[in-house]
């Protein structure tokens, strides 16, 4: 039998209802893994090779009892409305409506969000102000650990990644990152751009690789922990 990259099938063999896998090819991946993807409600079965994807759908219907309770614990979406309270960069800000169409702001020092709209309009406004602050705050973090590499700028962009936190390609200097982030710690996001920055000196994530992100930002472990505890969280907000 043979698998695809991106191919879907469920994880119990016989096919039944349950939790399904998506299969990932990644040729800089060392090992076969499984991760769970808290946005999907998806096990993600990883493989350097197609051809190693038979090993890791077999290695993941091993893991079936884990991958069941993970998925079963995961946070539930909610959309953006006024009087749900959120993070930004860690801290608890409160949503608030206005009358109008007015666009969402920061007001009472950074504390509440006000926006006009209702509905999946006034959830735009806040999700639009959410990719602004992300932008400013990665483009500058990004910059930064440009000139301690002494790298050339890149191009960056904003996205609402399926998964991954951020995306880096070498070859034609550009780097993407989930918005998302900007609801974590600072240390957390700072830590993410050096991660993508990093790439560039080194494509892979080799120990040279991580010597790299920890001459950027020091001891990085917590703050790859914080995104595997947490994420899920911030992927569920305003689904």
């Amino acid at each position: 039998m043979a698998y695809r990259n991106d191919q879907r099938l469920p994880l119990d063999e016989g096919g039944g209802p349950g939790p399904v896998l998506r299969l990932s090819v990644n040729p800089r991946a060392r090992r076969l893994s499984v991760r769970i993807d808290a946005r999907a409600g998806e096990a993600v079965v990883i493989a350097p090779t197609e051809r190693g994807l038979i090993q890791a759908v077999a290695f993941a219907r091993t893991k079936a009892v884990w991958i069941s309770q993970r998925l079963a614990v995961r946070p539930k979406g909610r959309p953006l409305e006024p009087g749900q309270v959120i993070s930004l960069r860690g801290r608890p800000v409160r949503l608030e409506a206005v009358p109008g169409a007015g666009a969402a702001r920061l007001v009472e020092e950074g504390t509440v969000i006000r926006s006009g709209g209702e509905g999946e309009a006034y959830a735009r406004r806040v999700e639009n102000l959410l990719k602004r602050e992300a932008r400013d705050t990665l483009l500058e973090r990004t910059d930064h650990h440009l000139r301690a590499l002494g790298q050339k700028p890149v191009k960056m962009s904003i996205a609402d990644t399926r998964s991954r936190w951020g995306s880096c390609s070498p070859h034609n200097r550009t780097i993407r990152y989930s918005w998302r982030v900007i609801m974590a710690p600072p240390p957390v996001i700072d830590y993410l751009a050096a991660h993508e920055v990093a790439h560039l000196v080194h494509a892979d994530h080799s120990p040279a690789y991580w010597s790299v992100v920890e001459r950027l930002v020091g001891d990085h472990k917590p703050w790859r922990k914080w995104l595997k505890d947490y994420g899920g969280a911030l992927h569920a907000v305003g689904r």
